[in-house]
Parts: C-alpha cells; structure tokens; sequence
C-alpha cells in the first residue's frame, strides 16, 4: 500500500495548495489577520505531504516494486542503488513530481526565511506559488500519475536509459528544475507588487536575494547538463543549440537582465516596468521550456517521450500564467511611473542597454527553436534550425554587449563625471585589443578574427570587473577590503566567470583537434604533439552491462602521462550499446577518445580529440554561480527587510492598508 499513500499525500498536498492558494487572499480582502496568517501552515504543510509523496516513490524504487508502472518502466534489479534513487526523476511522472517538490521546497523556504518581511506581502507571494502548484499538481494527477499500477505485475522493470545511468542524472536535473522553478517566486513576488500596487524599492530588495538564488542553480543546472553532455554522448561537444538546450538557456538569459534590472529599481526606484516584465518573462520561458520538453513537439535527444495531449495541458497553463500576468499589469501599469531621472551617460543607461540585448539575444534563441515547429504547423514542410544560425546570429549580440557589460560596473549612478569613465577604461581597452590580436598568433600562428574579438572581450570584463573592485576599495588612507560588500564582490566574481567561460568557448571552439582512425593492437597515432598507442581490448562486466575496454596509452615524446580507457558498453535489459569516452582531464586541454564499431576482429574505428581550454567552460560556470551565492547572502537583504519590518505597526494596521 506504499504507492497508495504517495498518491493519497499528493492528493492532499494538492489541497493543502488549494487552501494556499485562497485562504491568504480571502483574508487580505477581508481585512482578517488571522486567514492572512494562515499562509504559513499551509506552505509548510503543502511541503510536508508533497515530500512525503517523493519519499515513497523513491521507496518503491528502492525496493524495486514494478506494480507501479513507472518504476517498471524506468528501473530494473540490476540497477545500481544510486540510480534507482535518481530514476525518481529519469523519467516524465517522476521529473514531473520532483517539479512540484521544487515548487514546494521554494514556497517553504519564502515561509521560513521571509518573516521580516510584511506578512501581507509575504502571504500574496506563497498564495501565487500556491495557484502555480494546484495546476502542476492537477496536471500530473491527471494525465502523468508516477504511482499508477500495473496488474499483473511484471517479474522484471524495463531498466532506466542506459544514457541516463551516470552520476549526472543525480545532480543535474534536480538543480535545473531547482532554478527553472526558483523563477516562480520572482514571478510570485512581482504579481504580489501588481496586487498590493507596491513596485518600490522594498519590493526589488525582497525579491532580489530569490531570484539571484534561482539564477545560481539554473547556472549550474545548465554547466552540469554541458558537462554531462561532453562525456557522456560520445561526441565531444559542449554544447549543440539543441531546443531542450534552449529552452533552460533562454530563462537563463532573462533572469541575468532580471537580476541586473532589480538591482536599478531597488537602488534608483526605476525600471520597475521593465523589472516586473522581466520576472514575468523568465517564469513564462521556464513553462515553455517544460512544454518543449514534454509535447512531443519538437524531438531532440533530452526530451521526453509524451502524448501531444500533456501538452496542451501545459499550454493551458502557460496561457493562463501569461495572459492573467500580463493583465493584471496592463491594468497597474499606470501607476508604475519611475520618477528617478538619468543622464545618457550613466550606469543606468549601460544596465538597460545590457538589459535589451539579453533579451534580443533570447528573442534570436527563442525564434530559431520555435520556426522549424512554425513551419511545419503551416504546412510548408520540416526544416531545422542549427548552430550555424545561433552562432551568426547570437553571438556577435553577446559580443557587443560584453563592452557594455565592461563599462557598467565603472561608470555612475545618473550621471557620469566627463572624462571619469575614459580616464579609468583607457588602458584597460587598449590592453584588451593588444591582447585579442595577439592571442591568435600565439595559439594558432594566424589571425583569426573570432578568437580575437573572443579574448579581447574577456579581457576587456576582466580588466574592467577588477577596475571596479578597486574602486570600492580606494579610500584616501588606502585600500580598504572592509569597503567591498558581499553583493559587489559577488558581482566581480561573477563577471569573471562570463570572461573565464569566454576564453573557454572560445579557445576549445576555434583550436580543437579531432582525427578518426582504425586501430588495433599495437597500432599508433599522432594528434596535437601526443601520441596515442592502442594497446589491447579488455571484456569488462558490469552490475547491469558488459563492455569491451579500450586500452589506450598516451605519450608525449618518450613519456607515458595517461592511460585512456574507452567503453562500448552492451546493456543486458535494453539490449543497447553506449560509448563511454577515455578522457585525460588536464586545465589546459583534454585528450578525448571514443571507440566505435568494430572492423575486424580486432581493430576498431576510434575517434581522437585534443580539446583545448575546454575546462574552462565549466570553471567559469563555478565562478558564476560563487558570484551569485555571495550577492545573494548579503546582509542588507536581511537587516534592511528586519529594520522595515520591526518600524511597521502591528499587523491589523498593514491590514488596514492593504
């Protein structure tokens, strides 16, 4: 009866969203402090039955009960531990459950950490993430239930993805549905401004802290999914515009212009147009990116396999959350006027700047993964939609927005003092053009204007974001570290990580090497100064495969420095066969190595790759995600919301006010 008392624990942790979802706001309308107040119980009891849901589907899992069909459909016996624990979200019911476990971890936790906050505030946000939940939860009780029941019951599951069965399954998508869902509560935050008619500063200053914590585990969701993709599908590569790519980078690229837009409303008081359109938007492509992924309409190796139906469901509530935000502020707007004046030449002016081309570079995104399914709903045939479109296209956006992004952090609020941003920027943009042009020499022995304009920029952020911490730091006695707050040395560190993933991106796109070859015993090859010599072919057993091992010894000059060790992996439940790459990690390069099929008895068709600088990618990601942390942890977002809160009156007299 272990499934049945999941099922019944959502059913009532979809009650208890119900009640959030009202209560609060029938209290608000009534003045009545006491229904307000009820907000509290109702999130932490919400969190309580839908956790208790998860824990038992991870128990059937655990004990391999293939009554229920999901865990028929997505584990075996054979499966390792681990993997069945993170099988509760391989699949679409279990990823689908985990969504609404994310959404009622994040409601908690505005509950627990929000109480300086005022309560009437607080309790519209967790009644919005109380409606969010109830059509999540609906939609999963109704066409994607992970607890139903198959009779009779199979002897044996059909095993989980053998592409799935590696340590990224565990940590990538709980941290990419942890960000994708952490925009909700921006979004909540913003529809609780629209209804309380409040976009002032307090409210950028709330909101704030939740959205930079959502951005930091979109950012690292989307570095693991990278990283995970670059090992585990053989290929080599770090990143193929592919729609499910897509549709977790374009939430990506809003909730960056939403983080720098907040930090303007809260510290000028404007933009709060802009800020409020900004939340609404990255919330809307977290549920687009979830349609793309679970319609059926556009294919790509990600997404799930489901019935075009589902999607409508999701459509439906896209459309909701779409057309009930979006009026809602049409009918505020008027009372939205930002009275803070600004010169052309400020910090304003650069933040917005930055903030439109980080929307125009999602509009380029969102259009080349939307046409192909335009086209063919209008019956002009397929086509698709490749990198060679988005490289044309988005990247020199980006670009261009990377020299304003070097100029914001050093120029002022309102108005800039003449010459003040030349003075400081000088000799920071000519060292970043000496060195973009230098650098093609030196790593390739030609010109090459992309890895010129690549590490010009990322010089150019690098030079500028340290710039800009030295100016916090200067006092007339000296340097003072005391003068740089966590939100401004978070902003420094991440600024650094955009230029440290530029210069991988960059390096590993233009410089990377890969030669297919035919090798057997003793047979060798040469690739980037390294030799590779193929020495034999081991029979490996795994818990749940079996797999014939490469063995590759690497040398540079007379010196063996690795041992690469290549899978081809045959699956015994799903009878499939997986390519496990060999790769020698270094922070300069990686020597990547892939066995295909065999020719001969022997001999096997094997792909080599020297990946320059392609680390660097991921480190940059770590950095970003430092950068995040430390801006997020600020005190001032906690001491500022206290303060507000301990000078209000008590709670009838808010009441009276809302």
């Amino acid at each position: 009866m272990i499934p049945e008392l999941g099922h019944f624990a959502l059913i009532t942790g979809l009650a208890f969203a119900m009640l959030l979802s009202l209560v609060p706001l029938v209290g608000v309308a009534r003045k009545d402090q006491y229904l307000v107040r009820y907000a509290w119980p109702l999130a932490y009891g919400m969190f309580l039955f839908i956790t208790l849901s998860v824990i038992t589907l991870g128990y059937s899992f655990a004990v391999d009960d293939f009554s229920v069909a999901y865990v028929a459909h997505h584990s075996n016996s054979q499966l390792p531990s681990f993997f069945k624990i993170a099988a509760v979200w391989g699949g679409h019911e279990g990823s689908l459950l985990f969504w609404v476990f994310s959404l009622s971890v994040w409601a908690a936790a505005v509950a627990k950490f929000s109480k300086g906050l005022e309560e009437v505030f607080t309790a519209r946000v967790l009644a919005v993430l109380g409606m969010i939940t109830v059509g999540f939860t609906l939609f999963m009780l109704l066409t994607s239930s992970p607890f139903e029941r198959l009779f009779p019951m199979p002897m044996e599951g059909r095993d989980l993805n053998p592409m799935l069965q590696d340590v990224g399954l565990i940590f990538h998508p709980p941290m990419l549905y942890l960000g994708y869902v952490g925009f909700s509560v921006s979004f909540a935050f913003a529809i609780a401004a629209l209804l309380s008619g409040r976009l002032d500063s307090a409210w950028a200053r709330w909101s704030r802290p939740w959205t930079l914590a959502a951005w930091v585990f979109l950012t690292g969701g989307i570095a693991l999914g990278s990283w995970w993709a670059y090992y585990e599908l053989g290929w080599g590569g770090w990143w193929f515009w592919d729609p499910v790519e897509n549709a977790s980078f374009m939430p990506w690229l809003i909730g960056t212009a939403l983080v720098h837009s907040l930090i303007v409303t809260e510290k000028r008081g404007t933009f709060r147009n802009w800020t409020v359109l900004l939340s609404i938007f990255a919330f809307s492509l977290s549920l687009l990116g979830t349609f793309i992924v679970r319609s059926g309409v556009l294919t790509s190796v990600h997404s799930f396999a489901a019935d075009p139906s589902r999607g409508m469901f999701i459509l439906l509530l896209l459309g909701l959350a779409i057309g009930g935000s979006l009026t809602l502020f049409a009918f505020r707007a008027s009372e939205m006027a930002s009275p803070a004046k600004f010169e052309l030449w400020s910090k304003e002016t650069m933040l917005l700047v930055c903030n439109l081309m980080l929307t125009v570079a999602c509009g380029t995104v969102l259009l080349g993964t939307l046409y192909p399914l335009l086209i063919d709903a209008l019956g002009m045939g397929k086509i698709s939609v490749g990198p060679p479109y988005f490289n044309a296209v988005f990247v020199p956006i980006i670009l261009v927005m990377f020299v304003f992004m070097g100029i914001g952090p050093i120029i002022r609020w309102k108005k800039a003092k003449a010459g003040e941003v030349k003075r400081q920027l000088l000799v920071p943009a000519i060292v970043s053009a000496v060195v973009g042009i230098a650098a093609p020499f030196i790593a390739g022995g030609e010109f090459n204007i992309w890895v010129a304009l690549g590490i010009g920029t990322a010089t150019w952020i690098t030079l500028a974001s340290l710039r800009a911490g030295y100016n916090i730091v200067k006092t007339n006695e000296g340097l003072s570290l005391a003068r740089l707050g966590r939100s401004q040395l978070g902003m420094i560190i991440a600024h650094l990580g955009i230029a440290v993933s530029v210069v991988g991106g960059t390096m590993v796109s233009n410089y990377s090497i890969e030669k297919s070859v035919r090798m057997g015993p003793g047979v060798s090859h040469e690739l980037a100064g390294y030799t590779f010599k193929f020495v034999e072919t081991k029979n490996v057993v795994g818990p749940n495969y079996t797999a014939q091992q490469g063995q590759i010894e690497v040398y540079k000059g007379d010196k063996q420095i690795s041992l690469l060790q290549p899978d081809r992996r045959q699956y015994n439940v799903r009878t499939m066969d997986m390519t496990e790459a060999g790769i020698d990690w270094g922070v300069f390069r990686d020597l990547y190595v892939t066995m295909g099929d065999p020719i001969s008895a022997t001999e096997y068709a094997v792909r080599l790759n020297y990946k320059p600088f392609v680390r660097w990618l991921w480190f940059g990601g770590i950095f970003m995600m430092v950068g995040g942390f430390f801006a997020a942890s600020d005190k001032r977002y906690r001491v500022k919301a206290a303060a507000t809160a301990a000078d209000k009156d008590d709670g009838k007299a808010k009441l009276a006010t809302a």
